[in-house]
């Protein structure tokens, strides 16, 4: 297990998702090899949760990194959870063409490119 999987299984024991009961944690690395880590966070409207790529973007934001190379996302699913569109969105407009590796607490995991898991992005070069 890399290091950057390892901290996403960490932060996912920190995960409050009493409704769903489906925890997450991701790990952001930044280009100067810090790692920000964020869980899933719900709450009774659903529309309003905050799912752990975000938070760890976002986390990393306020911290002043604004390069990163890679994150890793952790699940206790049996199936491999590539982030939701939401998550996409923001890791292509923060980070570009990220590695984005998957886990699972079964020890499978599997890396993609941002680009793989979003196609013909849109961006700032999109407003032009």
């Amino acid at each position: 297990m890399t290091k950057l999987m390892s901290a996403a299984m960490e932060a996912r024991k920190r995960a409050h998702a009493p409704f769903s009961n489906f925890q997450v944690g991701a790990a952001l690395e930044a280009e100067d090899g810090r790692i920000f880590t964020g869980c899933n966070i719900e709450n009774a409207t659903y529309g309003l949760t905050m799912c752990a790529e975000r938070v760890a973007m976002f986390k990393a934001i306020s911290e002043g990194a604004r390069r990163f190379r890679a994150i890793a996302v952790a699940t206790g699913a049996a199936t491999l959870t590539p982030p939701c569109g939401a998550c996409r969105q923001i890791l292509w407009e923060f980070a570009g063409d990220l590695s984005v590796e998957l886990g699972n607490e079964r020890g499978q995991t599997e890396t993609f490119r941002m680009r793989d898991l979003l196609p013909n992005a849109f961006d700032s070069r999109s407003l032009d």
